[in-house]
């Protein structure tokens, strides 16, 4: 398969949608484990890799979990949310939240995307919040099912923040703990403020296609002495003995090894060199295709600073997004569509959803276009160069 034109390199056979880039003491850190033989969870890694990431949101604590799956479901455990309670989340993300939710019992109520900027809508939380539920004991209950709703949970999507302001001041009058998911935000701010320290909690991930990675791996970061020290507990066994084997809760397995730490500390020292290499993609991205008339451009909001995680497109009605990702990948130009949103997957279609449309939208007709950090810019005239080829045929 021919990927490159004539005036291209021929050195790869694809672009991938996010790869890592593995250029600073990712091989120094690691050798120093294996040297050491600290590869378990066990090792000095662990501890920095916490401390600089707590270090650069200017939170006051840090803990590493083997995921951000498991970072949410320590967050909701720690936040107090119970069986039968209501988190409210996004509709048009990843699943992670949801099944989070699903994992302590709880139930997710879906809101929709708002138009502009696509993430979770503001607006549709207040009014939820305001309309929808009855305040009662102390507490705020959804008036169609009974339940007592405990916490939002916003996800920052594809590196752009949620507008938060009018969500944390909604919260607190209802007395809600709001969790951040910023899997795809590290980096991005709002307002100035880093996002992952504008709630009470908030979740990192280290997946691979992350902008920093730890070859997998999440965190749980927080201003509050007593929910860093009970997520350390719980995603350490909740063992309560130094030496003894004494648990009295029960706790999980959610340790980050050191191995991991030990790259993710690496790629953190590169961090603001990644972000501007993701913010310059985006920048040539945009001019070169900005004369499509068929398509939308990714955007970024008055106080936003977007790290452009994925860099996405929305098609007009006339163009079809799934032979559109079919054919940039025969090119050797990896796509995909943005997320379904949850409250079509099946097993959540019994959960409360608040609106839908814009999610649904942005499901049929956004595009995520290759975004690696290490992508050079012969790579990316040669995704525009197809893109406008497709999208003018």
């Amino acid at each position: 398969m021919e990927r490159f034109s004539s005036s291209t390199p021929d050195s790869y056979s694809f672009l991938p949608l996010s790869e890592p880039e593995l250029s600073g003491n990712e091989w120094k850190y690691l050798r120093e484990c294996l040297d050491t033989n600290w590869v378990s969870y066990l090792g000095p890694f662990v501890d920095r890799f916490e401390n600089m990431v707590a270090d650069y949101l200017g939170v006051k604590h840090a803990v590493a979990t083997n995921s951000g799956t498991a970072a949410l479901h320590v967050a909701l455990l720690t936040a107090g949310v119970q069986p039968e309670d209501e988190v409210l989340t996004s509709t048009l993300t990843f699943i992670a939240p949801a099944n989070s939710i699903r994992y302590v019992g709880a139930w997710p109520v879906f809101i929709d995307s708002e138009s502009d900027y696509w993430q979770l809508d503001q607006e549709r939380v207040i009014d939820f919040l305001e309309r929808e539920c009855r305040w009662e004991r102390g507490a705020l209950y959804n008036r169609s099912t009974n339940r007592r709703v405990r916490a939002i949970l916003p996800v920052h999507l594809l590196g752009h923040p949620v507008d938060m302001k009018p969500i944390l001041e909604v919260a607190r009058k209802y007395e809600l703990i709001v969790i951040e998911d910023a899997a795809e935000g590290l980096g991005a701010t709002y307002n100035g403020k880093k996002v992952g320290a504008l709630a009470d909690i908030a979740c990192l991930s280290f997946n691979g296609n992350k902008v920093v990675t730890a070859g997998g791996g999440g965190m749980l970061v927080t201003d509050s002495d007593d929910v860093a020290y009970e997520a350390k507990h719980l995603s350490t066994q909740a063992k309560d003995h130094p030496v003894e084997y004494i648990h009295n809760e029960i706790g999980y397995n959610y340790r980050l090894t050191n191995i991991q730490a030990a790259l993710g500390l690496a790629q953190m020292e590169q961090l603001e060199g990644f972000i501007d290499k993701k913010r310059n993609h985006a920048t040539t991205y945009a001019e070169g295709l900005s004369g499509l008339t068929s398509l939308s451009l990714m955007p970024e909001s008055e106080g936003a600073f977007c790290t452009y995680w994925l860099y996405t497109v929305l098609l007009d009605a006339k163009l079809d997004s799934r032979q559109l990702i079919s054919r940039l990948n025969s090119h050797g130009i990896q796509s995909r569509p943005l997320w379904m949103p949850i409250h079509r997957q099946r097993r959540y279609m019994e959960c409360t959803v608040y609106g839908g449309e814009v999610a649904d939208k942005l499901y049929a007709t956004g595009i995520q276009l290759p975004s690696s950090v290490g992508i050079n810019e012969q790579e990316l005239e040669y995704c525009i160069e197809h893109m406008i080829a497709l999208c003018s045929a």
